[in-house]
């Protein structure tokens, strides 16, 4: 029997990151995958997604493409060739992963593991027993689905099957509104599909600002993507070729006819068939229960990523790894706080966050005071001709702390690292504001947003 240090159970952004720190700290390190190395996200989720957002973006750029003075006879847009495109970039990370852990000394098992004790895993096929003093539990979540509305992997599909299918569908009906739904929405509307978004709450992206939600949906509905909110599905009908899906909305009831359904309404945790009953660890609505440490109810056994239900983020995974495997090795760092972690949703147009909401802050009776600058007064974003949005900065009305940031835009996924380090590092809109930033560059409507909570932005 193969005795380690750590036995990590999945190979995801929390099992993968976990096990090259641990390979760094000097542990003997085992990582068990039962399928591709790098998880959900890197083959099926965050990564591919993003590769077919990017051909949609070129698509939709190639529309406007008179905006810019060029005019382009005939598109041939190959959705096909898009998708061959997402898993050669699948195919390199992963090759990257496997690369990875063996430079930092990390052993591969192939296979599915179970406990069989507190600290011995079974490992099939091939009936292998590892014993290990600390064990991660990094299994993942899968898609939800509902009674309503059966998998069948062609025309009802979850995104698992919907980011490998080569052929984009004449109509689509998306049920559900968070981020894996409106990213779909956006790429399917760019290669000409009828959408139809249909959301069981009032807004689209319910977790998000209220304002900013609503932005979105306003920016959706501009393409052309029908959205249905405070709407749920009541049955499925399916004939050769296409479906008709019944759907309850306040007014009333409404039958949508498509070819494809994509149900995006949310992930479980991947607890079963691991062997939790050998080790007293009981499951809570479909995922594994932690403490502030990541630790379970069993000693030397802990669980991160989305199998835990906590905030379910790919970077939110890696950073719970990097924290559990550090305290495994007498390293104290502060407890992941969860409230500040950033979040990001890839549709057109993008949106990112961090922090608390207007309503949370003024719900928890904070002194808020709202700073916004709107990308149209941006020179940057004018020039890109990518106007649609805004940055919208939750603060504290007499210190200037930072208390959420939410913004909405091309790009603004990549520019909410610097307000996130902001708030990292205590700093205030008056750091913000008084940092001098390059132009011109998008990154400009943080400090004109941090300004504003003082009256002193410049151009707006």
């Amino acid at each position: 029997m193969s005795e380690y240090d750590i036995a990590i159970i999945g190979s995801g952004p929390g099992g993968y990151v976990a096990g090259i720190r641990a390979g760094q700290l000097g542990f003997k390190t085992v990582v068990i995958e039962k399928s591709e190395l790098g998880g959900i996200c890197l083959n099926w989720g965050c990564i591919p997604s993003k590769a077919l957002l990017r051909n949609a973006e070129i698509l939709s750029l190639f529309k406007r493409s008179m905006e810019f003075g060029i005019a382009v006879d005939k598109i041939d847009a190959d959705f096909s060739k898009g998708v061959d495109r997402s898993r050669k970039v699948v195919d390199r990370l992963t090759k990257g992963v496997a690369s990875l852990l063996k430079k930092n000394g990390v052993d591969i098992l192939s296979g599915a593991a179970h406990f069989t004790g507190p600290n011995t895993l079974k490992i099939e096929p091939g009936d292998i027993t590892i014993k290990a003093n600390n064990i991660i539990i990094s299994t993942g979540g899968s898609p939800k689905t509902i009674p309503p509305l059966p998998i069948d992997g062609e025309m009802v599909v979850t995104y698992m099957q919907a980011i490998i299918q080569r052929e984009v569908p004449k109509a689509v009906v998306i049920v559900g509104g968070g981020a894996i739904g409106v990213e779909f929405a956006s790429i399917y509307q760019a290669y000409g599909s009828d959408v139809t978004l249909v959301e069981m709450l009032p807004r689209i992206l319910p977790n998000e600002d209220d304002e900013i939600s609503k932005h979105l949906e306003r920016g959706l509905r501009k393409r052309g993507i029908k959205i249905l909110t405070n709407s749920r599905v009541l049955g499925l009908t399916k004939s050769e070729g296409y479906a008709k899906i019944q759907v309850e909305k306040e007014d009333g009831a409404v039958e949508l006819d498509c070819d494809r359904v994509l149900v995006a309404i949310g992930i479980q945790g991947n607890v079963e068939g691991i062997g939790l009953e050998n080790i007293g660890v009981q499951p809570h609505a479909g995922f594994i229960q932690v403490n502030e440490n990541l630790e379970t109810s069993t000693e030397g056994v802990y669980a991160i990523g989305d199998v835990t239900g906590e905030l379910l983020l790919a970077h939110v995974a890696s950073a719970q790894g990097i924290y559990v495997v550090e305290r495994i090795a007498g390293i104290e760092n502060p407890k992941l706080n969860y409230i500040d972690m950033p979040k990001a949703t890839y549709s057109s147009p993008q949106v990112a966050s961090f922090g608390l909401t207007e309503q949370q802050a003024r719900d928890e009776g904070r002194d808020v005071i709202i700073g916004k600058f709107p990308l149209i007064a941006s020179g940057k974003a004018l020039a890109l001709a990518e106007t649609e949005g805004m940055v919208k900065l939750v603060t504290e009305r007499t210190s200037g702390e930072l208390l959420g940031a939410h913004l909405i835009g091309s790009e603004v996924t990549e520019l909410l690292s610097g307000v996130s380090m902001t708030r990292m590092l205590e700093g205030t809109t008056l750091e913000m504001g008084g940092m001098v930033y390059s132009h011109p560059t998008l990154s400009e409507a943080l400090k004109e947003a941090a300004l504003s909570t003082r009256g002193e932005a410049i151009h707006v």
